[in-house]
């Protein structure tokens, strides 16, 4: 364990941010510290792809059957 920390931010921020936290499976407290190891650069390409590799098996996305369709991905609007 480290330096604690005092942070002030409204409660309703907080409050969405556990119940974010809790859908991923960790704690604000979690995020907040491996927000500032991004933010300082201490964090490698290996806990990088770990954490890329955990976000994906946690991911629930349905695509329905949809398939990029490279013309449509490129189709300026």
């Amino acid at each position: 364990m480290g330096v604690k920390v005092t942070l002030s931010i409204d409660d309703e921020v907080v409050q969405r941010a556990r119940r974010k936290a809790e859908a991923m499976g960790t704690s604000v407290d979690q995020l907040i510290c491996e927000y500032l190891e991004q933010l300082s650069g201490t964090t490698g390409l290996a806990e990088d792809a770990g954490e890329f590799e955990k976000l994906s098996r946690l991911a629930r996305g349905d695509s329905r059957g949809w398939k990029f369709n490279r013309d449509e991905l490129h189709e300026r609007r």
